[in-house]
């Protein structure tokens, strides 16, 4: 297995197979050992713990009690089944139907404090509950789709065409340049970024590119370099909402790197030695990625030594 990053790891079984069927769906809701996660404005609801925060479980009565019609199944722990309810109100409800047991949180400081599988389940659920939101209507007809197979699907009843959760694709690269007496590895900056902050260079695939044309493609947009050479190290399911982040290191041939003044406003380029700094905090002048992101995978793993 390749590096597991933030958001991915779910532990569910999500039972794809079998959520289609509305009556053993229907039975899943009717075990009493049926649980869900609540989520509130894209945020988890986070429990305090002597071992951490952690996702608070609600008992699927409790929480259908709280939502009646917003929820989606989010898969099976173990025999358990486990699913997700959406509260919608403008009023925070860890303060009104849910006080005394936690607090929502938002998702990117969430996933800096939960375990890897709460992240991933969290995670899960903003992604279908994003899309849910902004799919109420036939792409097709216009007419307002009704939710299938858990949430995992939504139908529309005038045409009949079938609507699925989208996901992104996104090159994230770390480009690397080999032409001078140390190897080194390029960072850029958006000009929205906190003060000192860059990352990796990444962009949406475009209809019909290839993962290595999109990569070669958004460098030589945002950098003015040539990629010579793609090699593929993970990837990372990004709730933001629906993205899913494919981790690459990218061989360039020049160094003569330009930021293109739309996307990025600044690129540097860092020896292994320099990236060390940035991810330890000493650098001075340039602040890692955030941990939960896979752009801080890729520049953790170049630094120990993971080669184009």
């Amino acid at each position: 297995m390749t590096a597991q990053n933030t958001f991915a790891g779910n532990p569910l079984d999500r039972a794809g197979d079998r959520r289609n069927d509305p009556a053993w769906l229907a039975e899943q809701a009717a075990n009493p050992e049926a649980l869900a996660l609540a989520m509130w404005q894209g945020k988890a609801l986070v429990e305090d713990h002597a071992d951490g925060p952690r996702l608070q479980w609600l008992s699927l009565e409790h929480a259908r009690a709280v939502v009646p019609d917003r929820e989606v199944f989010l898969g099976l722990w173990k025999d358990a089944p486990v699913f997700a309810v959406e509260v919608e109100s403008p009023l925070d409800p860890a303060e009104g139907s849910l006080q005394g047991l936690g607090a929502f949180m938002d998702m990117r400081e969430a996933a800096g404090v939960l375990s890897g599988a709460d992240a991933a389940m969290a995670g899960l659920a903003k992604s279908l509950f994003d899309w849910r939101a902004r799919h109420g209507f036939c792409a097709a007809c216009g007419h307002a789709s009704d939710t299938a197979s858990g949430g995992w699907k939504r139908i529309c009843p005038a045409c009949k065409t079938e609507h699925f959760p989208r996901v992104d694709p996104v090159t994230i690269m770390l480009a690397i340049h080999k032409g001078g007496t140390e190897d080194r590895c390029l960072l850029g900056r958006q000009a929205a970024w906190p003060e000192g902050r860059m990352s990796a260079l990444a962009g949406f695939l475009e209809p019909g590119e290839s993962i290595e044309e999109g990569c070669a493609r958004e460098i030589e947009e945002e950098a003015g370099l040539t990629v010579t050479r793609v090699k593929y190290h993970s990837s990372q399911p990004w709730p933001f909402p629906s993205q899913l982040m494919i981790g690459l290191f990218a061989e360039v041939d020049s160094d003569d790197a330009r930021p293109d003044q739309t996307e990025l406003e600044a690129v540097a380029w860092l020896t292994r030695s320099e990236a060390a700094e940035v991810l330890a905090g000493t650098h001075p002048g340039i602040k890692a990625p955030p941990r939960i992101a896979i752009a801080r995978t890729l520049l953790q793993a170049w630094v120990d030594g993971f080669d184009v």
